[in-house]
């Protein structure tokens, strides 16, 4: 009989306080991000509006919760501690996946482990450990992970950039370990999930928000496939279809998962229930938005959709 396996995916929930902005941590690309959260973002992601969702999620009992980045603001120890803490509450390791954010690999640290706190929420498990391919470079990027008849596959697209830069970067040695994974899954019997927070083709960020090699990261997804790509960054709800060799690819993006209010063009607070089911061959990959509607506080279904290519 087909299995079926259901995860949720949130992104981009910007978790505070952002206390401990010490001298030592000073410099400007925090001082700047600091004045940006004041001037507008600390009015639209709330604590409690991800609790919303968090609690929603909880009672619809999903097998697994994909975190896809951006737990912090601007990279401060206290945000990482915080995160973990949020990470903790919502379920234990082997139940929720994290990949990280550029604003979670923010700005240097000296002695803070930063992302590394939450190292139990982006390793591989035992079926992972086993892969060719994985924990190839820093954080032991890329993971892997089996749910039901999922494969998770973390990348992270996360590095240091300059002030106004929010662009990310898989690079060359993570790129090669996503292909032998992705190949050594092919022929698993399950459906290959790709977690990564900055969307992964070139068309879908403007130059100092995109993958800089996205191109090249897109050349791994045509060549070895996969089923489906999650992702965040861009505050926003998207679908669009890469053709790979073995067939086309959905890429699903989704809004921030926090969002108290509407900010510029992006929605309100939501998140992804993805549900996959299927044999080892052909597989039924069904997703329903849930979030907040506007003018109140309770989470409800937005949308459903089939992911189905176009003819």
């Amino acid at each position: 009989m087909p299995q079926a396996t259901t995860i949720a995916h949130l992104s981009d929930v910007h978790l505070t306080p952002l206390r401990g902005f010490t001298p030592r941590h000073w410099n400007v690309k925090r001082t700047l991000g600091l004045i940006n959260w004041h001037r507008g973002r600390k009015s639209v992601h709330r604590h409690e509006v991800v609790d919303w969702l968090i609690a929603d999620l909880a009672s619809l009992k999903c097998d697994h919760i994909a975190v896809t980045g951006d737990l912090c603001n601007i990279g401060l120890p206290g945000e990482y501690s915080a995160a973990l803490s949020w990470l903790q509450s919502i379920g234990p390791p082997d139940s929720v996946s994290v990949v990280p954010g550029n604003h979670d690999i923010y700005s240097r640290l000296t002695t803070h482990p930063g992302v590394g706190l939450w190292h139990d929420y982006m390793s591989s498990d035992a079926f992972g450990a086993a892969i060719a391919g994985v924990g190839a470079v820093a954080y032991g990027f890329p993971y892997v992970r089996r749910v039901g008849c999922i494969a998770l596959v973390g990348v992270n697209s996360a590095v240091e950039t300059r002030p106004f830069v929010a662009a990310g970067k898989v690079g060359r040695e993570q790129r090669a370990a996503v292909g032998r994974v992705l190949a050594a899954l092919s022929g698993s019997g399950l459906a290959r999930v790709v977690l990564i927070h900055h969307p992964p083709l070139a068309s879908q960020a403007p130059g100092r928000r995109q993958l800089s090699d996205a191109n090249q990261f897109e050349d791994v997804l045509r060549e070895h496939g996969a089923e489906l790509v999650l992702h965040g960054h861009n505050h926003r709800d998207s679908l669009v279809w890469c053709q790979g060799e073995r067939g086309p690819i959905p890429i699903v993006g989704i809004a921030s998962g926090s969002a108290g209010r509407r900010h510029r063009s992006e929605p309100l607070a939501r998140y992804n229930l993805i549900r996959v089911r299927g044999d080892g061959g052909r597989w039924a990959i069904e997703i329903t938005g849930r979030g907040l509607v506007s003018g109140g506080v309770a989470v409800a279904e937005l949308d459903r959709q089939r992911l189905e290519p176009a003819e």
